[in-house]
């Protein structure tokens, strides 16, 4: 067949370039750069459920591990969000489109008149963490706080390599349920206990991350926790870490076994190894149900036993489920480190934890699976491989979405030829609204609720599924594998999954991540025409991607070609017949097949992600 392009490739280049692609990729990764802070937290907590209020002692061993001396630390007071006024608030009242978890509507559905449920709250219905002293190596130390983040001035800054201890005694109140964290949820779940501690922020290579909290995502230190929980003795507690005394305070024993201490309450003790957040719930109406993963860990299940037995029978039918998930996340991503994790009703939908996901009970069947799924892949997209997600959101969201959707396809057998193609429609979406902004924005900067849902879950999902479009699903899938290995128990960058799939595939991929992470640049590819042997494409937008083509000859039979992008400095392998590569700024591109041509569909898998697919098939179907 005949190339049509300018410049023509030589022997010469095109000999070169196969030998690129023949060359074993760089796997090597070295972290010698690399270091993190740790803060190993040890807390008591004494909570009263009468009036949702709690009082703490936290001790927290911090090390430096930067090359930077610290002069100044930050916490985070994350229930001081739900206070009328607070930044929280304001943001609610402002955003065209808030949260309706946390509005109320005054108006009417074609109208909406949003109302701040935050706005509401009454003395003894907000949150907050009042801190009454802070010591630094026994000395009492400064602090201010401004909203949901206290500064705290050293008078001795902390030294490079070196480990401080950090003191303090808080009071705390829990709020009504408005977002993930509370009391008295929807379901009736006394206490879902996320975001409830004074948390240390994380300083890294880009400094300080002391984000006001609005309502979005999360960033921790990674450490050791060891927690103390005194509550009614009605109460059962799940959530992060091992329990410490099962059989000291009855728990999960018959009473003429375990004779339970005398008093109204009773001390739950948890020890949680190598995390960045500690989380509980606890209800008196919980039941516990356990199931084994086999070569792995226990899962524990934390649900109401008042729910309607419709609920109940869910919750028991999603267990063996929970194991297939664990299963399949192991096999396709990495093995899960620790011993358990539990699944616990509460909370405001779905969210992920050290260990434990909360979650809202009373769903259909197939909705509670789906939930399971995404919130249980968070554990290694996010709590394993801990970016910064409030800035990087699109890798814990996105990254979960694409692998919990293609968990959900094998497991619920749903036989789906592309389980992310409503992840490929939102994106579409979003590219052709006017309202998308790029995936650098600050999850909290985002101008709509929309835009960011969009981008977060679908887009980054989008990110990885076209990943392996452009490399090969083989090369995705160790990828993945590879990337875990390599950052496991770290905070890893958007970079870092772009350079893990060159090292791999041995591709130049630096373009992919800018124009598709970076930038709002689209995918628009298009037959522009079709003349006896000659097919003519054009690149109608300014995204640049390589092409797999089907064409379907006169005679009836078909052949797949596939045209390389020059810039990727190679090709993914491929069965289809390899053309000579597409240098971007060409915009158009033509080629002469061997027999004549009836049809002609560009990308026919569906996973490149163009935003504009009426002209990817010639000729056009009728409308």
């Amino acid at each position: 067949m005949k190339l049509i392009q300018t410049p023509i490739l030589s022997l010469f280049a095109l000999m070169f370039a196969s030998s690129i692609v023949a060359q074993a990729p760089n796997m090597e990764y070295k972290t010698d750069h690399y270091w993190q802070q740790q803060a190993d937290y040890t807390m008591e907590i004494d909570m009263d459920v009468k009036t949702y209020q709690y009082k703490g002692k936290q001790t927290i061993e911090y090390t430096n591990n930067s090359p930077d001396v610290l002069s100044r630390v930050y916490y985070h007071l994350f229930l001081n969000a739900f206070q009328p006024g607070s930044e929280m608030d304001a943001r609610l009242q402002s955003i065209t489109d808030p949260d309706g978890r946390m509005t109320n509507n005054l108006g009417t559905k074609e109208n909406p008149v949003y109302e701040s449920r935050i706005s509401k709250l009454k003395d003894d219905e907000i949150g907050y963490i009042k801190v009454n002293s802070l010591e630094q190596d026994g000395n009492d130390i400064d602090y201010t706080i401004e909203g949901t983040v206290m500064i705290v001035d050293l008078k001795t800054p902390i030294q490079p390599n070196s480990t401080v201890e950090f003191s303090m005694e808080f009071d705390a109140q829990v709020p009504v349920q408005i977002r993930r964290s509370g009391r008295n949820n929807a379901e009736g779940i006394d206490l879902s206990m996320s975001q409830w501690y004074p948390k240390l922020a994380e300083y890294d290579d880009e400094g300080w991350h002391a984000d006001p909290y609005i309502g979005r995502e999360f960033y921790g230190i990674w450490g050791n926790f060891d927690v103390k929980i005194t509550i009614d003795k009605k109460y059962m507690i799940g959530g992060t870490g091992y329990l410490q005394n099962a059989e000291e305070i009855g728990y999960g024993y018959t009473s003429d076994k375990v004779k339970q201490p005398k008093g109204k309450t009773l001390t739950w003790h948890f020890k949680a190894p190598n995390v960045h957040d500690f989380t509980w719930a606890a209800d008196p109406d919980f039941i516990h149900d356990t199931a084994q993963v086999p070569n792995g860990p226990l899962l524990h299940f934390f649900y109401q036993d008042n729910m309607p037995k419709e609920n109940l029978e869910n919750w028991k039918r999603l267990q063996p489920k929970t194991v297939a998930l664990m299963e399949y996340y192991n096999e396709h991503i990495g093995t899960y480190p620790y011993e358990q994790y539990s699944v616990i009703q509460g909370g405001d939908g779905g969210m992920e934890y050290a260990m434990c996901t909360l979650i809202t009970g009373e769903r259909s069947y197939g909705s509670l699976v789906g939930v399971t799924a995404h919130e249980m892949a968070h554990t290694w997209f996010q709590f394993l491989l801990a970016s910064n997600e409030s800035k990087h959101e699109w890798m814990d969201e996105g990254f979960t979405s694409y692998i919990s959707a293609l968990a959900m396809n094998e497991i619920m057998e749903q036989k789906s030829d592309n389980p992310l193609n409503s992840s490929y429609r939102g994106y579409a979406y979003l590219a052709n609204s006017g309202i998308e902004q790029p995936l650098t924005t600050h999850a909290d900067r985002y101008d709509y609720n929309q835009g960011y849902g969009i981008s977060a879950y679908s887009k980054g999902a989008v990110f990885l599924a076209q990943l392996g479009y452009i490399i090969g699903d083989d090369n995705l899938k160790t990828t993945i594998k590879k990337y875990y290995t390599d950052f496991v128990f770290k905070h890893p960058k958007p970079l870092d999954i772009v350079r893990t799939a060159e090292r791999v595939s041995g591709l130049e991929l630096d373009w992919y991540l800018m124009d598709f992470a970076q930038t709002t640049n689209t995918i628009d590819y298009g037959i522009s025409s079709v003349e006896g042997n000659t097919i003519t494409l054009e690149r109608d937008a300014t995204m640049p991607m390589p092409i797999d083509l089907k064409v379907t000859y006169t005679d009836g039979s078909s052949e797949n070609f596939y045209i390389p992008l020059r810039m990727m400095r190679g090709q993914k392998e491929t069965t289809a017949t390899v053309l000579e590569d597409w240098a971007w700024a060409f915009p158009s591109y033509s080629f002469e097949t061997s027999k004549a041509v009836k049809a002609v569909e560009i990308d026919p898998s569906g996973m490149m992600a163009d935003v504009n697919k009426d002209n990817n098939i010639y000729p056009k179907p009728e409308q």
